[in-house]
């Protein structure tokens, strides 16, 4: 299977405090092929496929509450967001290392959310698009 880039989508008026980050159009991206190798600003996630549970469409959000690299404290899954229209929520078979923490899922706002659904679904990863409004 062809290896696929998913740029996410950072927001106009988001990109100033995004740069806090280190995000930039260049470096915000995840990127499928044997594994799963996500990328915003110093941040970085990877685990292989096969540690891929789920993914689930979800959006739009509140600005403040969807911008940055944020992480629940309650749940601890951590976030890569440069937009509030939507992201696609990932969820691991096992958690995966970020720093001293293990997080059990991953919401990524790439651009062509149905795409990484699609190429999610292509790579035996079921899901859904939860999303109340689309677009």
């Amino acid at each position: 299977m062809a290896p696929a880039r998913f740029p996410i989508r950072l927001g106009a008026r988001s990109r100033p405090l995004l740069r806090l980050f280190g995000a930039t159009p260049g470096n915000s991206y995840l990127d499928l092929d044997g594994e799963l190798d996500a990328h915003f600003g110093f941040f970085r996630v990877r685990t292989p496929i096969s540690n891929l549970a789920s993914w689930r469409i979800e959006g739009p959000w509140l600005w403040i509450t969807a911008i940055g690299v944020r992480m629940s404290i309650r749940h601890r899954d951590l976030t890569f967001g440069g937009n509030q229209r939507g992201g696609v929520r990932i969820d691991f078979n096992e958690g995966v290392r970020v720093g001293p923490i293990r997080i059990p899922a991953l919401y990524v706002t790439v651009g062509d959310l149905e795409g990484l659904g699609r190429a999610l679904e292509e790579r035996g990863v079921a899901g859904a698009d939860a999303r109340t409004r689309k677009g």
